[in-house]
């Protein structure tokens, strides 16, 4: 496929010239590690599906790659194809996406909690060859789900199943136990097949406006200087080790751990299901001294009393994005984890981290802020006409960032960056006079629960289809965990009833995943409305401010 990435020759020049496009890849970096500490530790995972624990060091990682990439192009994935990973916190990430930049291939990574709905949407896009899922994970069967997908999307050729029973397609007997890179010629493959560092890599899947997802374009170049930018802003060294709980099919998963812990060298530890204990255990035991989560995995690590009695004193560095973190959470977590620095940052999987706190910042600023700009990524508050704001002025958030994404996959018109680089981001906020921005909404229409975007339009979509269903709008209730939950308003039919659990059975029956469902009903006579017809949703979001939930947690373990 040929992905057009958006990049401009002065862009180019300028950050290359300043060092922070280093033109190299993934691999280079992999390859420097096994041969200079080929024993050293690269991952450390545990999985949930058969409970086993697998460590690799960085020799084991880089020769994984290999044969991985040389069993994919024998498949057929050509430069350019798309292979997509549907798999949860599991060490396959890193050896996938190694062994795609071997071949020129590009990687898709797709939340577990997908199914056939989202799935045939995204992989029809990106018109992936290769999908790799797992045999099970939280009770639920991969394999039916991909082979069904597979009958509708003519593209995807090949389906391989990680822990799967039937050897056709088992990822672990049709790639992992065969010597692949002893049938082949590998330097002349691997020499063939070098993308340059500016061609597409990745793509993510964000959730927009319009319900649809939007496939956000990564390269070599884009990622790298991301982890060139977190080792400044994290004061990084050899000797610390990364744990990962948020998902690698996340952005900030799969970039400061498949990613920075390669660039670097050092060990990952991953958990593929969020435990609190589990999560301390792990910390403890594989000495990590630094994550990145949203605000329930922080609230979970300072108040589940099942995590007293680890030591967590080797845990420096929590960056905390996705939902605001409140002031009291901020201040416990100094309280029960001294040697703790909660890092406020504000950031899209368009460019990663663009704001952030620092060490030695007041207090105030990590709480009541998102953060001021990391060098080479700058940020501006506009009006609606696109000058800048004074201090404390709330407007239009924009960002030109060395880390900006490449354009969205087959939409050049969604870009949005204009000829200066300048991006909206979607976000409205203030920013100080010290420069430290505060995100205050969004003007996009999402919900952020759990660091998860919500995509509001399409469950609104569906809500309209529902038989009882007049009107439906959908708002963010504020949450002590989550940061926020979704409301559904609707008016209902003349003669109609329709209650939370009839709500719930509709979107169940839709296909809609759970995560996406709202959490509380409310039927109401009439909306308040402009004069023009259109929903105030601010005056909803008020009202929301005082509800609370209608069920219990999810699933254990899940956020």
């Amino acid at each position: 496929m040929n992905f057009d990435p958006l990049i401009t020759p002065a862009r180019r020049t300028e950050l290359t010239a300043q060092g922070l496009w280093q033109d190299r890849l993934i691999i280079d970096c992999l390859d420097a590690v096994a041969a200079s500490t080929p024993d050293a530790v690269a991952i450390v995972d545990h999985n949930s599906m058969d409970g086993s624990r697998n460590v690799l060091t960085y020799r084991e990682l880089q020769a994984h790659s290999i044969r991985i990439a040389c069993a994919l192009a024998a498949l057929g994935v050509e430069r350019g194809d798309v292979v997509a990973v549907q798999l949860p916190n599991w060490w396959h990430y890193a050896a996938l996406h190694a062994a795609c930049v071997r071949l020129g291939a590009v990687i898709n990574p797709l939340m577990p909690i997908f199914r056939a709905r989202e799935l045939e949407f995204m992989l029809g896009l990106a018109e992936a060859r290769v999908l790799i899922v797992p045999r099970e994970f939280r009770g639920f069967a991969y394999p039916p789900m991909a082979a069904e997908l597979q009958s509708r999307l003519p593209a995807l050729r090949e389906i391989l199943v990680v822990g799967g029973v039937d050897p056709a397609s088992a990822f672990e007997s049709r790639v992992l136990d065969r010597a692949w890179e002893t049938e082949t010629d590998v330097p002349a493959l691997f020499a063939a097949r070098r993308p340059t560092p500016d061609e597409v890599t990745e793509i993510m899947y964000t959730s927009g406006t319009t319900g649809e997802p939007k496939g956000v374009m990564h390269t070599a170049n884009t990622l790298l200087c991301k982890a060139k930018l977190a080792t400044t802003l994290f004061g990084f060294t050899a000797e610390d080790v990364i744990f990962m709980g948020s998902p690698l099919a996340h952005q900030t998963g799969f970039m400061y751990a498949a990613v920075l812990a390669m660039y670097h060298g050092v060990k990952c530890v991953l958990q593929d299901i969020w435990e609190p204990a589990i999560a301390a255990r792990l910390m403890t035991a594989e000495g990590c001294t630094l994550t990145l989560g949203s605000t329930p995995f922080l609230r979970d690590l300072v108040h589940a009393p099942e995590i007293a009695g680890y030591d967590l004193s080797r845990l420096r560095l929590f960056l905390c994005a996705g939902a605001p973190i409140p002031r009291v959470l901020v201040q416990a977590a100094r309280e029960r984890h001294p040697n703790l620095y909660v890092m406020s940052a504000w950031g899209m999987t368009e460019m990663g981290i663009a704001t952030a706190t620092y060490p030695g910042d007041p207090l105030d600023k990590v709480i009541d802020t998102d953060g001021r700009a990391l060098p080479h990524q700058a940020v501006r508050v506009v009006d609606e006409a696109g000058v800048c704001v004074p201090p404390d002025t709330e407007g239009r958030l924009q960002a030109r960032c060395a880390t900006t994404f490449v354009g969205y996959l087959k939409r050049p018109e969604a870009y949005g960056v204009d000829a200066d680089g300048w991006l909206e981001t979607g976000d409205n906020a203030r920013m100080d006079a010290d420069g430290y921005i505060r995100i205050t909404g969004r003007s996009k229409d999402l919900i952020i629960r759990g660091g998860e975007n919500i995509p509001i339009v399409e469950v609104e979509e569906l809500l309209y289809r529902h038989p009882a269903i007049q009107d439906a709008a959908i708002v963010a209730m504020p949450d002590d965990r989550l940061g926020e939950r979704g409301c559904a308003f609707v008016t209902l039919q003349p003669g109609t009833t329709l209650d939370f659990a009839g709500m719930l059975a509709y979107l169940d029956s839709a296909g809609l995943i759970k995560p996406y469902w709202p959490e509380r009903l409310e039927v109401i006579a009439e909306f308040p409305r402009t004069p023009s017809g259109k929903i105030q949703k601010f005056k909803l979001r008020e009202v929301a401010k005082t509800l609370a939930p209608m069920r219990l947690e999810r699933d254990k373990g899940q956020l």
